[in-house]
């Protein structure tokens, strides 16, 4: 795993000042208006955006910027490289706080099945959101056939149609995000012991929470650059708007009308629309929240590019004290795995791999295929390795960064390249 850069410090926003380069936000990035999260701070319009923003805390990098001022402490005790190595040891406690079911077919044999399942998804999300910009109701009883085809293959491999709806396009991130929160929910759902109805209802909540936005102009949707603050004020409103659509439309149930509604609050109070407290948001809400993060964060969007599963849950886990439910974290952390399908990993024999399939009982010794060896510095042949199996000897010492190796055919790899192609060619 690679340590950050001792020049790098994580500081409280009020000692932020012009000069700094700012390197990482410590927060949902949808928690900003901004493009990128690295750049020297210079505009005093956009320090008081970061001030004014729910976000608390940044990393700096004194190497390419200002450090803090004399008398000033950054905010951690800890270097950046303990930070790094407390986020691990705490996603290795929720791994293996408790045993959990394994899946019931492999992810090869249900890759194909779920790029169809997708591609019949796309067209009845895309028709949904079209109906809602022309002022049709929206009926859910008719999306009802689409969360069971989701939830079957959910339940036959939780890895397959998740990670496959993350390689969505930019262009498509609107509707196959909200097939890949219907994806997320139920898998949740069934890990924290949902009942059947339950369960349903939290897949067609995953569907139908975007549905707001619909109601905001394409342009700011895909806006490439930051957003102004009436843009982004006018992003915020979708929860209420969605939820005004569903009430509207009579067919939606309590739990989607709720996740629609409050899938932005945090339970430290700081979340949107209502700044609801721990004590006010529902369980329903509190499994979207992070559903919802999750495949925004490791989807590309207009403004930037999305961070590979195995960043992404670990930036989650550093974020989670304020943002998410500790508990519901940590069952989705069993659900997709700390190294989930599709992260570039570091074996101890030096070989770098690639996550292709996690067995939720054995979250710290998924499937991999070997890409690199380290030692000799070059590309290997893909060799399928299965960390579980009795005799391996090979561990995985921690993640790495896949933009720093430059491995574009990663995807091709786990999903393999007809089911890649599927997906690209729905995506079209």
């Amino acid at each position: 795993m690679k340590s950050r850069d001792r020049s790098l410090k994580r500081i409280p926003v009020d000692q932020l000042r012009l000069g700094m380069f700012v390197t990482e936000f410590c927060g949902s990035w949808m928690d900003h208006p901004f493009w990128s999260t690295k750049f020297k701070l210079e505009n005093p319009a956009d320090l008081r955006t970061i001030r004014d923003s729910a976000i608390t805390e940044v990393w700096i990098d004194t190497a390419r910027g200002l450090d803090v001022a004399n008398g000033e402490a950054s905010v951690a005790s800890e270097t950046a490289a303990q930070t790094e190595a407390r986020i691990e040891r705490e996603l290795h406690e929720a791994a293996t706080a408790a045993p959990t079911e394994s899946a019931r077919v492999s992810l090869e044999a249900e890759v194909a099945r779920a790029a169809a399942i997708c591609g019949k998804a796309r067209q009845a999300v895309t028709a949904m959101f079209s109906e809602a910009r022309m002022g049709g109701a929206i009926d859910t009883e008719q999306l009802d056939p689409l969360v069971e085809e989701i939830s079957g293959s959910v339940i036959r491999n939780p890895g397959a149609l998740i990670s496959l709806a993350r390689l969505k396009s930019q262009d498509d991130y609107t509707y196959m995000h909200s097939v890949a929160v219907c994806g997320l929910m139920v898998s949740l759902a069934r890990k924290l012991g949902l009942d059947e109805a339950a369960t349903r209802e939290a897949g067609m909540a995953g569907l139908v929470h975007d549905v707001g936005k619909a109601t905001v102009s394409l342009d700011i949707l895909n806006k490439p650059g930051k957003l102004t603050d009436e843009e982004f004020a006018h992003m915020k409103a979708h929860p209420v708007n969605g939820h005004a659509l569903l009430l509207e439309g009579g067919t939606a149930g309590d739990i989607p009308l709720d996740v629609a509604l409050h899938h932005h609050e945090k339970v430290d109070g700081s979340g949107y629309p209502h700044r609801l407290d721990d004590s006010n948001i529902s369980l329903y809400a509190r499994m979207g929240a992070v559903c919802d993060v999750y495949d925004a964060i490791t989807s590309d969007r207009p403004y930037k590019a999305g961070w590979d599963p195995a960043t992404a849950i670990r930036r989650m886990n550093e974020w989670s004290k304020g943002h998410f439910d500790p508990k519901v974290f940590q069952a989705f952390v069993k659900t997709v795995g700390i190294y989930p399908v599709g992260s570039l990993v570091r074996l101890e024999s030096g070989l770098l791999a690639v996550v292709t399939e996690v067995d939720t009982q054995k979250l710290l010794t998924p499937k991999v295929k070997t890409v690199y060896c380290t030692r000799r510095q070059q590309r290997m042949r893909n060799t399928a390795v299965d960390l579980a199996a009795a005799g391996t000897q090979d561990r995985i010492v921690g993640w790495e960064d896949p933009e720093q190796w430059g491995f574009p055919e990663l995807n091709e790899l786990w999903a393999g390249e007809a089911a890649v192609q599927q997906q690209r060619r729905g995506a079209a």
